[in-house]
């Protein structure tokens, strides 16, 4: 037979197989097949592997090792297309309780593999060890929030109604340390900021190693109103509550000095006439002293920006 010598084939992971005494075939690709089913042989090779377990209860924490390196002797076509690396079944490792299993020694896997491969002989694992990370799954349902709402407003403007979140809470399935460590309610984050205006948005639940856990459902309908505040000072009536029938508090006025800021919307129509300054004298003995009043009758998202202090005597 004619040869052409020594060639090299250039495989997908950048090696070169060398072959000796390759005939010069003149037909046929079968016929290079039936060659290479007589005389090829190949040492290392590089395998795809595949972990069995049951993945309804199961679930890996980091990617599985999708390959295994093994010294191998053989002849065949089946020997080549694995060197080759063209596409062949991978060679599966069965796993009865995989969060037990958190290592796997290289010299312990040809027991997985001996039946599994045609033609092919293990020599020995270029492998040292296979690592694994797999936990048991878990679910449970947690609740929702949306805290600290303030940061995505625009400055002077504040939330003037009920939040609603839809549903309220959801479902999350994952990894048994990962879903049982979230504390509830769990916070949902907006992807907004400097809001002005009222807001509406489906708004997705973002959870740390949300590519492990999944939610069900992944986005929640978010709403509240947003108003501008406005700055208003004015006076208001002061008022002593609780004093001793026998004492006769001085106050030195009948009015006190607020600075308020409510809804804009309010402007027109906000007076103070219903709102009062409170001091109670309930646990005041006798003598001096200051105090703060508290503001009664106030409108809704109202804030008290400032406010005179008392002093009392008698």
């Amino acid at each position: 037979m004619n040869t052409l010598g020594s060639i090299c084939l250039h495989l997908q992971d950048g090696r070169c197989v060398q072959i000796q005494e390759v005939p010069i075939i003149r037909g046929p690709v079968d016929s290079l097949k039936g060659w290479l089913d007589k005389t090829l042989n190949i040492t290392n090779v590089t395998f795809p592997i595949s972990f069995d377990f049951d993945h309804q209860y199961y679930v890996a924490t980091r990617p599985l090792p999708e390959h295994v390196r093994l010294n191998v002797t053989g002849v065949g076509w089946n020997l080549f297309r694995r060197s080759a690396g063209l596409k062949v079944p991978p060679l599966v490792v069965p796993l009865e309780k995989p969060s037990d299993v958190k290592k796997i020694v290289g010299t312990t896997l040809p027991a997985f593999f001996s039946n599994q491969l045609e033609d092919i002989q293990i020599n020995f694992v270029l492998t040292d060890t296979v690592y694994l990370d797999i936990e048991a799954r878990a679910g449970r349902w947690i609740t929702l929030s949306l805290d600290s709402v303030g940061r995505y407003l625009q400055a002077n403007h504040e939330v003037t109604s009920k939040i609603t979140i839809s549903p309220d809470s959801i479902f999350i399935d994952g990894p048994i340390s990962q879903v049982s460590k979230l504390k509830e309610p769990y916070n949902v984050r907006l992807n907004a900021d400097r809001i002005t205006e009222d807001f509406t948005e489906e708004v997705e639940v973002q959870i740390p190693n949300g590519d492990l856990i999944q939610r069900r459902p992944p986005v929640v309908f978010v709403a509240f109103s947003v108003e501008r505040m406005v700055q208003v000072e004015d006076s208001v009536k002061l008022e002593v509550v609780n004093f001793p029938a026998s004492a006769s508090p001085s106050l030195g006025t009948e009015h006190i000095r607020c600075i308020f800021k409510i809804r804009q919307s309010m402007q027109q129509s906000f007076t103070t006439d219903s709102v009062t300054a409170v001091i109670d004298l309930k646990n005041f003995k006798r003598g001096q002293a200051k105090f703060r009043p508290v503001l009664l009758g106030l409108p809704l998202h109202t804030e008290v920006v400032y406010l005179d202090s008392v002093s009392v005597k008698f």
